[in-house]
């Protein structure tokens, strides 16, 4: 039996809720965020800030643990699905990336979502609605993202991106400054400040370390500086695509080498902490049934084993388009405890070596801040 499944909580706000809501805001209109008017907008996303480690370390962050708010980020809480979700003001039901990696069913093939693009998958088709920077230039304004030049022009960029103009800054500070400069000027415009650093450092030494520690006293410093000097006029939200948590390698399950977890399925796509596993399309039903079954008995103490019907009715992916469904994994084992999963059959049973890990249901991954400055404080 599988234990009663997560699901998005009543009335919550969520990151599809940002960025429209900030539109709204530069005309004055109502939006779900309650923001007041503004002239201008930026929108700072922290990768892998979650809620929990960012008041775990409040005394390294004065500025944005200094101020109250959070929300849900949305599932899965994966970077490639947040971010989307962030731009669009859609779920990943809608605008279809589903997961860190994919099932692209017509090539028979799993793709991730941060790199894997190409001329099979278009990133104008895959990715199916359009961005909130493509609709706010039908009222005029104005919209700049900043960040690293390596993904100035990835695929996933394109997807996320498209309406707005990407610049390029290396350094921390130089993509604040830049993000404030393209705010101060006369035109409404709504600015996407992307910091990746904080993420990088906890998959490859975890949250817990110093040196993300560090990394986050230098983001809070940079923060702080922008808001000394924001104009009255400007708005300014910080939040993160999800949270991490840490795991160690006693916690790293490797389950390629149970026939029985893994008899009739051709693909695993999704990532450690949101497996998606998807069936042989001939795979019969008793063997369906039976895989699933062997899933519950030996993983449904530390995670929620589901199948796509299940994940779908309990609104995990929002309201799923037709042409999305079938990118969902037949069964999904979504970590509830502090694990991973790796199929290990392609490095020689070994797991990953990645300690910050994120993409399941844990408050630690789905509660992010919602902090905001300037003509959005009150």
């Amino acid at each position: 039996m599988t234990s009663i499944v997560p699901g998005r909580p009543p009335q919550a706000v969520t990151l599809a809720d940002v960025m429209p809501s900030c539109v709204a805001s530069l005309s004055g209109a109502p939006n779900a965020l309650g923001l007041g008017p503004a002239r201008s907008a930026i929108v700072l996303l922290v990768d892998g800030l979650g809620s929990s480690s960012l008041g775990a370390r409040r005394g390294h962050a004065r500025t944005l643990a200094g101020r109250p708010g959070s929300l849900w980020s949305g599932f899965p809480t994966t970077t490639a699905s947040a971010l989307t979700t962030l731009t669009t003001g859609v779920l990943p039901g809608e605008h279809g990336l589903v997961g860190y990696s994919v099932l692209d069913g017509d090539r028979d093939r799993v793709v991730k979502q941060l790199s894997g693009w190409d001329a099979g998958m278009r990133p104008d088709t895959w990715q199916r609605s359009s961005t909130v920077f493509e609709r706010a230039a039908e009222h005029g304004v104005t919209s700049i993202a900043v960040g690293p030049k390596r993904y100035s022009s990835s695929g996933l960029t394109e997807a996320i991106l498209s309406g707005a103009r990407y610049e390029s800054a290396e350094r921390l500070g130089d993509r604040f400054d830049r993000a404030r400069e393209v705010a101060e000027s006369a035109r409404a415009s709504l600015v996407y400040l992307y910091v990746p650093e904080l993420d990088m450092i906890a998959h490859r030494a975890g949250w817990e370390s110093d040196e993300w520690t560090a990394a986050l006293e230098e983001l809070d410093g940079e923060v702080r500086r922008l808001v000394d000097r924001l104009p009255s006029d400007v708005g300014l939200l910080v939040t993160a695509d999800h949270g991490i948590i840490d795991v160690g390698e006693r916690k790293r399950i490797v389950f390629g080498d149970r026939s029985e977890l893994v008899d009739g399925i051709r693909h695993v796509a999704g990532e450690p902490r949101c497996l998606q596993l998807h069936f042989d399309t001939d795979a019969p039903a008793d063997l369906r049934d039976a895989t699933l079954a062997a899933w519950r008995a030996a993983e449904a103490d530390r995670a929620w084993v589901v199948t796509r019907d299940e994940a779908v009715s309990a609104g995990w992916f929002g309201e799923v388009d037709p042409v999305v469904m079938p990118r969902i994994g037949d069964v999904l084992v979504a970590a509830r405890r502090g694990v991973v999963y790796y199929d290990g059959r392609d490095t020689g049973g070994a797991p990953g070596s990645m300690i910050g890990q994120h993409g399941s249901w844990s408050s630690e991954e789905t509660q992010v801040p919602l902090k905001r400055f300037g003509a959005y404080s009150s």
